[in-house]
């Protein structure tokens, strides 16, 4: 998250964190962020997938390297014309908030979750205090995940009649972080490379977005996708 929060702050758009879940051990386990700005999908469309990652952890005392792997969705925010959602397709249920923000959080059904029920997508918010906004949030996450599902839809029918069968789609592998024993970062769709995986984590990512995109353009993973700003 920091990465593409730094990246974003570089290229001067908004980020707003929408939704965090903390892990066990003081880290996060998910994260839900909107961005804004010019351009922001257009260069970040393609960085959804597996990012996985190789390197001895802090709380490692013996220095043994670790695997772990995050994964990134990109998602559209969709307008009021690209998806319909019927009425009888959703839940909505509300709930008290958990966690920080206050006595008024705490002790009002501020939580907002909506539940579609042909694609059981579920989305949640908590992070405002009146449920109103609450509401419109998650509506609006709501309707990008079911945006992002038709143009995933697309995108694997435009690639099963493509001569090429390199997937390059949600939930595959895209690229690789080596912290330990030697210092490599290496997009597997693409080739791209750097050997400062530092300056990357810190939001250094133009390269292997200009290589997905010069990837894309040239047919090289199949048909392209819709392309939106």
């Amino acid at each position: 998250y920091r990465m593409y929060q730094r990246y974003a702050d570089n290229h001067g758009w908004k980020t707003e964190v929408i939704g965090v879940s903390e892990s066990d051990l003081g880290g996060v386990r998910e994260i839900v962020a909107s961005i804004t700005g010019k351009g922001v999908y257009a260069r970040l469309k393609f960085e959804s997938g597996v990012h996985r990652v190789q390197r001895v952890p802090a709380t490692e005392a013996s220095g043994r390297i670790h695997t772990s792997a995050a994964t990134v969705a990109v998602l559209p925010e969709a307008e009021e014309l690209d998806i319909e959602i019927r009425a009888q397709d959703i839940r909505i249920d509300t709930m008290r908030s958990s966690g920080a923000g206050g006595q008024h959080v705490n002790t009002t059904d501020s939580a907002v979750r909506i539940t579609h029920i042909p694609t059981n997508i579920v989305v949640a918010c908590q992070q405002e205090r009146s449920q109103i906004k609450n509401r419109a949030i998650a509506w609006a996450m709501l309707k990008s995940r079911l945006y992002e599902l038709e143009l995933k839809k697309r995108e694997e029918k435009a690639n099963a009649e493509a001569a090429s069968k390199k997937d390059i789609g949600w939930g595959h592998q895209i690229r690789s972080y080596v912290l330990q024993p030697y210092q490599l970062v290496k997009d597997l769709r693409t080739g791209a490379q750097s050997t400062d995986p530092q300056a990357v984590l810190n939001g250094d990512i133009d390269s292997f977005i200009e290589a997905s995109l010069a990837h894309r353009v040239s047919g090289g993973s199949g048909a392209p996708v819709e392309d939106l700003d």
